[in-house]
């Protein structure tokens, strides 16, 4: 029964190329350089990333804000709303 489908005896695909086929990595780019080399490519990936953002305009910002202020002025509303009548009630059960 260990010719199941999906069993974990199952072996790799890996492990069936022949050894002529397989490449070994021996560390890539970041074995040659040292610490400020991979300092600096980080920041370069940082930087590139950063123009890949697609960043809002004035105005969508804008509206962002106002929609983020009001939601939080509606909480702040609410949980005030909730602890006063909380606190009320704790007054007239315990006196």
């Amino acid at each position: 029964m260990t010719d199941a489908v999906g069993s974990i005896d199952m072996p790799d695909a890996e492990d069936e190329a022949p050894e002529s086929k397989k490449k070994t990595r021996k560390g890539g780019k970041r074995a040659k350089k040292g610490p400020l080399g991979r300092l600096a490519l980080f920041y370069r990936q940082i930087v590139a990333e950063l123009r890949k953002v697609v960043w809002p305009t004035r105005n969508q910002l804008t509206t962002y804000t106002t929609v983020v202020i009001i939601f939080v002025v509606i909480m702040i509303a609410m949980v005030t709303g909730i602890d006063f009548g909380f606190q009320e009630a704790v007054k007239y059960v315990f006196g």
